[in-house]
């Protein structure tokens, strides 16, 4: 049986939008929650590339999946970032790119940023579900782990899988089973589990869902 979640509620102005990034939306997608999780089950809606992402970085919340989601954006789109950084757009307009190499660049290079800088800055509108708002208890999403302070508590999944050499998708699995006030825990669960075959790590997820379910 699929999970179904509740639609969150959409303006009238962003009912084609994508709740990730801004764009044309054509997908949904359903976070359905766990014990942890401090919203209920709800679904939004969203483009083709951003569901991917989602999907692979749930993380602990609607809200740190999206800053996981806009992560997975700046790197994926880093080059299209950096032109807006060594260039202006009025330098790329008056610059002597004419020949077939550079002209396509010269005529494409400041939309690709935009798109890509739009993107990334892009705000979903406050969450709600029939009319009624949901308190996101002042999230932040910065944080804190053994005195370390981070961007998102997906630059500290980031940080510890390329230190100990873990598998981060299982250890974003694991910390959206068990939580972010568990990450700790969570990086211990993937340091045991560092070689285990990927059958072994399902059935680890699996007792770890079981064990902590609401």
């Amino acid at each position: 049986m699929l999970d179904i979640a509740p639609l969150i509620d959409i303006p009238f102005d962003r009912r084609h939008c994508c709740w990730f990034c801004g764009e044309p939306s054509n997908q949904e997608w359903s976070y359905i929650k766990e014990a942890h999780t401090p919203h209920p089950s709800l679904t939004v809606p969203c483009c083709k590339e951003c569901l991917r992402l989602a999907k692979q970085h749930k993380l602990t919340s609607i809200w740190d999946c999206n800053m996981a989601v806009k992560d997975e954006l700046m790197r994926i789109y880093e080059k299209h970032l950096v032109i807006g950084i060594n260039w202006t757009k009025q330098e790329l307009e008056e610059s002597e790119f004419e020949d077939k190499v550079f002209g396509g660049f010269k005529k494409s290079a400041w939309m690709m940023y935009e798109i890509a800088r739009d993107r990334v800055n892009y705000s979903g509108w406050t969450l709600s579900l029939n009319g009624i708002v949901l308190d996101d208890y002042g999230y932040n999403a910065s944080f804190s782990f053994d005195g370390v302070n981070y961007r998102s508590v997906s630059q500290a999944i980031q940080f510890y899988a390329k230190q100990f050499t873990l598998d981060k998708r299982f250890l974003e699995d694991v910390i959206a089973i068990v939580g972010k006030n568990r990450f700790g825990y969570a990086v211990r669960i993937a340091q045991i589990n560092i070689a285990a075959v990927p059958e072994l790590k399902k059935q680890v997820l699996s007792d770890l869902r079981e064990e902590h379910a609401s």
